[in-house]
């Protein structure tokens, strides 16, 4: 792939992998990106997954076409990135390792050397020629892990984001951007959204025509939408008006309630009503929706004088990544002693700037008429 005269793609798609980073459930696989610019000396944008050392290294020997490269730039030292820096030193023993100074103390940790004959160590507002192209490095600490780098060249008008704008999928997948990048991000980055605006205040004061992330799609129209996106979603504001209900059932009267609820919802003319089981869904794919939508219900079961195990971990998902400026509401079921609400609220009082809504359901084993009437004025509540 060229992503400019002189900018060639070197990447893989891994369509292998089940879990990313151990955790997130990926169906279309990942892309693991790299990128080799070659100008009067040539530089390579970081590695791949270790996985992938043969098709890389043919994937640099390819575009090269006999030369070889004056550089590895390290960005970011998550082994799907760094993990062939030991085969790179091996096939172009004359190449210098750029990175941060804490990357390379990060590399005597996973192998053992530093590369000190080798390194290169930039940081805020250095910049290292090619030829024609000059590029700048922006220091990005904590988007997501604390040795970050982000490169610019100036030439080509090229950011080099790192982690920053990527997302889940391999290259040859064709799906919507946002819905895999939202959840890539919520569950990646979004815990660091004070540093994510910081690095969007530099990069405003780049002239961007192109994005080349580690993983996803190489982004080169309509960049405002994809900045905008990240604006939204790293100062914690609801994307889309809308609520999204999650529930943990047990015998299925909180599961009733919520079906209700939901019919209910979009009678009273709510835009959005999006439903997670949090037992059966993906959690991803709830933590996603809970970032987006403006409003959430969260309703379950009183469970060993605790809450159900699936809306905690779903909770402490929320809590993690800063989960603020959103309405919330409950629905609590207990056949003896309810104590959902005050545990759920007792767990979210690590967020900031929650609304809750007046209006809560008790459910004492299953619906009945008084229950009811609390669906019903919750519902009208929460459409207002």
């Amino acid at each position: 792939m060229t992503i400019t005269s002189d900018i060639k793609y070197i990447g893989v798609n891994d369509r292998n992998i089940d879990l990313f980073e151990g955790q997130y459930i990926v169906p279309n696989g990942i892309a693991y990106n790299s990128y080799a610019i070659i100008d009067e000396k040539i530089a390579i944008m970081d590695s791949v997954d270790a996985n992938f050392k043969d098709e890389w290294l043919s994937n640099i020997k390819t575009a090269l076409d006999g030369r070889n490269p004056d550089y590895l730039v390290v960005q970011h030292m998550e082994p799907d990135h760094s993990a062939n820096i030991i085969s790179f030193v091996e096939a172009y023993p004359e190449a210098k390792i750029v990175s941060s100074k804490k990357s390379f103390e990060m590399m005597k940790n996973f192998f053992g050397t530093d590369f000190s004959d080798k390194q290169v160590v930039v940081g805020e507002g250095d910049t290292l020629s090619l030829g024609k192209h000059n590029l700048t490095f922006v220091t990005a600490p904590m988007v997501h892990w604390p040795e970050v780098i982000v490169t610019y060249d100036s030439t080509d008008k090229v950011l080099f984001s790192a982690d920053g704008f990527g997302k889940f999928g391999a290259l040859d997948v064709k799906e919507d951007w946002a819905c895999e990048a939202r959840r890539y991000y919520i569950g990646i980055v979004g815990k660091y959204g004070m540093q994510v605006q910081a690095l969007l205040k530099k990069a405003s004061g780049l002239d961007i025509n192109i994005i080349c992330p580690l993983h996803g799609p190489v982004l080169t129209e309509n960049l405002g939408y994809y900045l905008d996106l990240y604006n939204t979603w790293s100062s914690y504001q609801p994307e889309e008006e809308g609520v999204v209900i999650a529930y943990t059932s047990v015998y299925g009267n909180t599961k009733k309630a919520v079906i209700k609820l939901k019919e209910r919802l979009e009678a009273n003319g709510c835009p959005k009503v999006t439903v997670n089981d949090l037992a059966r869904c993906d959690m991803a794919e709830a933590v996603e929706d809970a970032f987006r939508y403006s409003k959430i219900v969260l309703a379950t079961t009183t469970y060993n004088a605790d809450i159900f195990p699936f809306m905690r971990e779903f909770i402490n998902h929320l809590t993690e990544r800063g989960f603020k400026n959103r309405t919330v509401a409950f629905i609590e079921n207990g056949s003896w002693t309810p104590m959902a609400v005050k545990v759920m609220k007792g767990m979210l009082e690590k967020s900031v700037n929650l609304s809750y809504a007046e209006n809560e359901v008790k459910i004492l084993s299953a619906l009945n008429e008084d229950s009811e009437k609390q669906l019903d004025a919750l519902a009208k509540e929460l459409c207002n």
